[in-house]
């Protein structure tokens, strides 16, 4: 059983795009169908294709920081706030799996990374193509929709 996506979405999406500047109904939803179609909401984060809810890879998440965040300071010393302050330092992908925040912030970037514009909040199939675009360039749409419509169900429960 994962997280409720009501309270995901609530108290760690939401605060975590609104901490960083970039929230939008889009947004929240987007990542909410990739939690739910990486992770089941987090239902299973231990997987050897990614940590945590959005199972981003070791890779990627490096990749992320040098590529993207090492260019923007202030945005950098953001995402950093959110991780913790010893364990950050031991394991960095770790911060995936234990730190909701932090892992938010991190699949919020490589979206705005990938300069994918996002569809409206109740596009399934817009969102599930940016999904696929940053997520998982081999998955199916249709995977998207239907991890959507198992895990959150009504679009309007979220925005």
């Amino acid at each position: 059983m994962g997280i409720a996506a009501y309270d995901l979405s609530q108290h760690v999406i939401r605060p975590t795009l609104i901490y960083l500047g970039r929230h939008s109904p889009s947004a929240e939803a987007l990542l909410l169908g990739a939690a739910a179609s990486q992770s089941d909401l987090g239902s299973a984060l231990d997987d050897s294709r990614g940590y945590g809810l959005y199972r981003i890879a070791a890779l990627r998440h490096q990749q992320l920081w040098d590529r993207h965040l090492a260019l923007d300071p202030e945005l950098a010393s953001q995402v950093r706030g959110l991780a913790s302050q010893h364990a950050f330092l031991a394991a960095p992908h770790l911060e995936l799996t234990v730190n909701l925040r932090y892992a938010t912030a991190i699949a919020w970037l490589m979206v705005e990374a990938q300069k994918s514009p996002l569809p409206a909040a109740d596009d399934l199939l817009g969102l599930a193509r940016v999904w696929q675009q940053v997520f998982q360039p081999r998955g199916r749409l249709r995977d998207f929709i239907e991890a959507w419509k198992r895990c959150v169900g009504n679009v309007s429960q979220v925005a």
